[in-house]
């Protein structure tokens, strides 16, 4: 069983993703943050439906790393309620996960 998670998250827009992927990635919270662009989220937002352009944050980390980096997120994210949502990653290439979890593991 490994330790990967992927970690999802919704930015108002690419600078913001691309600021808050980066600093994840050089701050070893993450190995990998894929961004697609432009996704249209519909929420209910204080009562009210709401609906959004966004971009999509794809976060590669280990479960070990998930604490910091929903810190950092929050701190980073300009949303009142930042979504941030962490799924275990139960398959995948056994190289690539080795490597997820070797990025962002705290004693290297």
């Amino acid at each position: 069983m490994n330790d990967v998670l992927l970690v999802l998250s919704t930015c108002p827009d690419k600078n913001c993703a691309e600021q808050i992927a980066r600093s994840l990635v050089e701050e070893g919270l993450a190995a990998c943050v894929n961004i697609s662009p432009q996704i249209t989220s519909v929420y209910t937002w204080r009562g009210e439906t709401e609906s959004a352009e966004e971009v999509l944050l794809l976060i590669k980390t280990s479960a070990g790393r998930y604490a910091q980096l929903q810190q950092a997120v929050r701190s980073l994210h300009p949303y009142e309620l930042p979504e941030i949502i962490a799924v275990p990653v139960t398959q995948g290439l056994p190289e690539y996960l080795d490597w997820v979890e070797q990025c962002t593991n705290t004693e290297t």
